[in-house]
């Protein structure tokens, strides 16, 4: 039985699947199955496939018919996989050759670990270029808050232990967009999993439809909003509107007036609180969250005060104009 199984999605992916694939077989962890299920595909994807499949008896394929988009292709992988790891491989990156065996390594040293992703790049079509790197965070609480705010994980580094999976039933079946993200809210809801991301860049992702997830009106930008929506209420978000319309504010190269730095401390709170009490994280890790929101926090205030902070913390690490929660008369956090 092998170690690994990498369940690789592909709906007319020839023009990059071929690459995809070796960076699959030239893994420095050599333990793996790779099942690749062609999605209906109408392209040459499948003799391309087969080809593959000829050459390495490691290679598994599986066909669908027709067209039924990744979460169910991923759902005929993981039905098919016999290992006690699982992951996914897109069948238009690259995986660089120690992922596999970084992962596993790490997932052996920590059974308290359920699902471990890894830091990516954002490339080009061609690979030549790099857009910017993908870091996301490490620590399980930072991952679960990014799940509102950004980025937790990169979906395809992802690598599961097979009985999180089966746990929750795999993917949604006939979801077509933000299927990883789906999953992810549901593992978190569903089961006591702790996550984690390597800080090392193992994957390079090619992002040719940077388009589409920019168009509010596309299926992964509508989608997503829904998913999102869904979780805030679970959270127990009353007006999970007003609160989604304020979240992408906080991310970092913004900067907001005070009126709306305070109500994303009151957004940022009440999701701490949240996800406590939803159990998404442990009550230990309140001052690792609430310690990301202040630095999220100072870093969407003007410049002159967090020039004010850095100056407060390297001369005094403190300031007698704050109370001894570290907050001024607007209950903002330096």
């Amino acid at each position: 039985m092998p170690q690994v199984s990498v369940v690789m999605p592909v709906y007319n992916g020839q023009r990059y699947l071929a690459e995809a694939i070796e960076s699959i077989l030239t893994q420095s962890c050599a333990d793996f199955e790779l099942i690749i299920v062609d999605d209906g595909s109408g392209d040459n994807s499948a003799a391309i496939i087969r080809a593959y499949a000829e050459r390495d008896e490691r290679i598994r394929f599986f066909q669908h018919e027709r067209n039924r988009g990744r979460a169910d292709a991923m759902n005929t992988g993981i039905a098919a996989a016999e290992s006690q790891y699982i992951t996914r491989m897109d069948c238009d990156d690259v995986s660089l050759p120690e992922r596999l065996e970084k992962q596993v390594a790490f997932l052996e040293s920590n059974p308290g670990i359920g699902a471990l992703g890894a830091c990516g790049k954002f490339m080009n079509r061609d690979l030549a270029t790099l857009r910017h790197d993908f870091i996301v965070p490490t620590q399980h609480a930072l991952i679960a808050l990014q799940h509102f705010l950004g980025y937790g994980f990169i979906g395809a580094t992802v690598l599961y232990r097979r009985d999180c999976l089966i746990a929750v039933g795999g993917y949604e079946p006939g979801r077509r967009y933000v299927d990883d993200l789906e999953l992810m809210s549901r593992l978190l809801d569903q089961t006591p999993i702790r996550l984690a991301n390597l800080p090392d860049i193992l994957y390079l992702y090619r992002r040719h439809d940077q388009l589409k997830f920019r168009d509010p009106n596309s299926g992964p930008h509508i989608e997503g909003k829904k998913l999102k929506r869904r979780d805030l209420q679970r959270l127990g978000f009353a007006e999970p509107e007003a609160t989604m319309g304020r979240l992408p504010d906080l991310r970092r190269d913004r900067r907001l007036s005070w009126a709306a730095r305070r109500a994303g401390k009151q957004d940022l709170k009440r999701l701490i609180d949240g996800l406590i009490e939803r159990s998404w994280v442990e009550p230990g890790d309140r001052a690792t969250l609430e310690a990301e929101m202040n630095d999220i926090l100072e870093h969407t205030s003007p410049r002159l005060w967090q020039m004010f902070c850095h100056w407060r913390r390297h001369h005094f690490g403190g300031n007698p104009l704050l109370d001894n929660q570290g907050q001024n008369q607007d209950g903002l956090n330096c």
